[in-house]
């Protein structure tokens, strides 16, 4: 069965309940899409994580880049992805793993054997979609 997106209430719930972001693939580069998006994000309020273990140690937006969403001293909300599709599943795996409510999957980024896998585990899964866009798409 092919992957659906949740619906407009249950996405515009997900962004105003979730506090904490560990945004995976995060970097340095002012000119990469991620770079838009944690800023959007640490505007809005969110607690916000840059993961991504090439990078650990950098300072991204006056945050330190760590190596794994292990590191995170507190709950983890959503998993925020900008990782190519083939490398998405060990990132739901991880996710899993500390106890995550949800992945984020952002525009391209399409695996649907991990989006079954992390619903599976309980988690809710957005794919294929920007939270900026969607944020301003639903009026929050």
């Amino acid at each position: 069965m092919a992957f659906t997106n949740p619906t407009d209430g249950a996405i515009a719930s997900i962004l105003r309940d979730t506090r904490t972001i560990a945004v995976i693939g995060a970097g340095t580069d002012r000119f990469k899409p991620v770079y838009g998006v944690m800023s959007f994000l640490i505007s809005h309020g969110y607690d916000v994580y840059p993961v991504n273990p090439t990078s650990a140690g950098e300072v991204v937006q006056g945050k330190t880049i760590l190596a794994d969403m292990g590191e995170i001293p507190v709950p983890i909300d959503m998993v925020d992805c900008f990782r190519r599709p083939e490398f998405i599943p060990p990132v739901v795996d991880r996710a899993i793993e500390v106890g995550a409510k949800s992945v984020w999957m952002q525009l391209g980024v399409i695996n649907e054997d991990a989006a079954a896998k992390a619903r599976a585990a309980g988690l809710l899964v957005v794919m294929d979609r920007c939270p900026v866009i969607e944020w301003s798409r639903l009026g929050l």
